[in-house]
């Protein structure tokens, strides 16, 4: 099992969001504990997990392709 573990500062280079975003807004809500990042020996440290972010990236790019979202929560089909 090989995953390349980045800090938060590191993950905030890669993806160009400020750290304290990904702290205070993207963490728990978008990066979900377990599946994007880790609590090494349940201590405080934050580890991201780079391969699980890149491809939710890259889902969240790809999905909004197909489709255009329209007031009121509808989308059109185009």
């Amino acid at each position: 099992m090989s995953h390349t573990l980045l800090t938060t500062n590191e993950l905030a280079e890669r993806i160009k969001f400020s750290a304290n975003y990904i702290n205070s807004t993207l963490r728990d809500s978008v990066f979900i504990e377990g599946k994007h990042y880790i609590r090494p020996f349940n201590g405080r440290k934050i580890l991201y997990l780079w391969e699980e972010v890149e491809s939710d990236l890259y889902k969240s790019a790809t999905r909004n392709v197909h489709y255009i979202p329209m007031a009121g929560g509808r989308v059109c089909n185009g």
